[in-house]
């Protein structure tokens, strides 16, 4: 019944190209009202014994550890140990009721994402500097749909799908066996559409920001079910007490700190259903106060019929993101580049992990990619770093999520269908410095 469905579901092709929607200037077609979305689902198979994505120009990439559980998420503790989530959506959730909730839930099976979450965090270790972890244990368990994490000083948090927990932590241990500490709730059941929650610490570790995707798509369940939604929240640590730090952002994800202007940067899904071009996910700095248009407007001052009552002193402040990243890649992960050890051209960026789509025709995403910096801003087109995870039968090989920058200074990536977290570095030291 599934592929009867997504074969009667397939509409309109893509008209433009997908570099048209990347840039600091994308291209927005018209929006098509689409009574059925376009589905095209890539089935997830995993990788062939011996498989892997294929690495960019001057770049290798080996497993840093494999058969993992949904691996999403990923932090690198100073000491270089690399903490996975290993996670999935809590019961319950999904923000789709009816049919409509009953073919989501049969599409995200298909597309490799219908998995119990295994709600732990896993610790690898990689004891000799092979770029292999010898050592792999249960760091914490019993968590509940845990994504991002945080270590300020010999506290451990997780952004759990409802609440920030703190946990004791010491150095070099490789269990944390101490209950935790609920810090401050996050916006959660009774549905819970979004439940990605992501964290990162100030840059004087007394707060926490923390990501909250929508509960919809388009506010289709009513504003009051999108309190505190859509937005980035800051909790300030002594307190416990949250203020929305920035709204108007459907699914924000990843986060980072430019290093040269200490400027905070997300990763955001935007909206579906107005058409295979439309809507670009994107990269943006993060204004305190500032508003990016989630649900009435999308880019600025582009205003979304679909949503009633309209606000148009609203939209009259929407923020335009700075980079756009792609209709519907499903931008989740980032990680500002850091160290030496990769090609001079990547010292100075964003990697971001592209989820990939589930709605557009072709499809988008399905890869890892960086993007330059310059004075703080985007510069540049983006490169390919891993490529290769749908086949030559637009199935799904793997599908990165979380990305972040080991010890080494190589780039780790989690892929949560290949069930592996990557590890990408120079194929040699001579080609490391070649353009």
């Amino acid at each position: 019944m599934l592929a009867g469905f997504m074969l009667s579901a397939c509409g309109d092709d893509s008209s433009l190209p997908e570099s048209a929607t990347i840039g600091p200037n994308p291209t927005l077609p018209e929006p098509k009202a689409q009574t059925i979305p376009t589905v095209k689902v890539a089935k997830a198979i995993g990788w062939p014994e011996g498989g892997k994505p294929t690495a960019g120009q001057g770049l290798a990439v080996g497993a840093l550890a494999g058969g993992l559980d949904h691996p999403r998420w990923i932090y690198v503790l100073p000491n270089g140990d690399v903490l996975v989530a290993e996670t999935n959506k809590p019961e319950g959730s999904g923000g789709k009721s009816g049919v409509a909730g009953w073919v989501m839930g049969k599409v995200m099976t298909y597309a490799g994402a219908g998995v119990s979450s295994a709600d732990r965090i896993t610790l690898l270790r990689d004891d000799n500097g092979d770029g292999v972890a010898e050592t792999r244990t249960v760091f914490l368990s019993g968590l509940h749909s845990p994504f991002g994490m945080a270590l300020i000083g010999q506290d451990f948090y997780v952004a759990n799908a409802d609440a920030i927990v703190r946990f004791p932590y010491k150095e070099g241990e490789t269990e944390i066996k101490e209950a935790g500490v609920k810090v401050a709730a996050l916006p959660g059941l009774p549905f819970n559409h979004h439940w990605t929650k992501n964290i990162i610490a100030s840059q004087d570790g007394t707060k926490l920001f923390a990501t909250v995707g929508s509960n919809s798509n388009v506010a289709e369940n009513g504003m009051e079910a999108e309190k505190n939604r859509a937005a980035i929240l800051e909790v300030d640590l002594k307190s416990g007490s949250t203020r929305v730090f920035a709204s108007g952002l459907r699914n924000p994800n990843g986060m980072g700190w430019e290093p040269s202007t200490g400027e905070l940067w997300t990763v955001v899904n935007e909206r579906d259903e107005i058409g295979n071009d439309l809507l670009p996910d994107f990269l943006t700095s993060v204004a305190d106060g500032g508003f990016y248009g989630w649900p009435y407007s999308y880019f600025g001052q582009h205003v979304d019929e679909r949503v009633k009552p309209p606000n148009p002193e609203l939209v009259a402040k929407a923020i335009v993101p700075d980079y756009a990243l792609g209709a519907h890649t499903a931008s989740l992960g980032l990680t500002f580049s850091g160290g030496t050890l990769l090609p001079e051209r990547q010292r100075n960026g964003v990697f971001i992990g592209q989820h990939g789509s589930w709605n557009r025709e072709p499809p988008s995403g399905y890869k890892v990619i960086f993007i330059p910096f310059k004075n703080g801003k985007p510069a540049g087109e983006p490169e390919d770093i891993l490529t290769g995870f749908l086949n030559d039968k637009g199935e799904a090989l793997g599908r990165p999520v979380g990305v972040a920058i080991d010890k080494a200074g190589a780039l780790l990536v989690a892929d949560d269908v290949g069930n592996i977290v990557w590890r990408v570095m120079p194929a040699t030291p001579a080609s490391a410095d070649k353009p």
